[in-house]
């Protein structure tokens, strides 16, 4: 009996969407406005779910608590009114797309949540744009 748990947290941070190896006419074909060298920001949304089976003792799949503690810990305070481009070692070379922000905060997450736990990401970029990681 598997139950799916989630957390909502919200940050703020600027990027540039562009590919170093292309010229700047070809960036600004793929990526438009996204590609401004002087950034741009987006009021981001972050679910964390986490999947498994409440605790016979305590009926919680995952504390809460402890939950927002590492999302706080691990990512907020690194992705937080940042730069993701400047700030971020994870983007010094890897685009930070709303797709490669989901995969990192996976990866980064994934490292402090026990395997027993299914981990999802859903990020939102715009009220209307957002991805999910993993996708299934």
């Amino acid at each position: 009996m598997k139950v799916a748990v989630s957390r909502k947290e919200h940050f703020n941070a600027a990027h540039r969407l562009f590919n170093p190896d292309w010229s700047d006419e070809k960036n600004d074909q793929v990526f438009g406005k996204c590609n401004n060298p002087n950034f741009h920001g987006h009021n981001y949304e972050l679910i964390v779910t986490l999947i498994g089976e409440p605790d016979s003792n305590t009926g919680y799949v995952f504390d809460m608590k402890v939950l927002s503690d590492l999302i706080k810990k691990h990512i907020l305070i690194q992705f937080d009114h940042k730069n993701l481009n400047i700030d971020v070692a994870h983007f010094k070379s890897l685009n930070p797309t709303a797709e490669n922000i989901a995969i990192v905060i996976w990866r980064i997450l994934r490292q402090h949540i026990d395997t027993q736990y299914d981990l999802k990401i859903k990020l939102y970029e715009t009220e209307r744009n957002f991805v999910e990681y993993p996708a299934h």
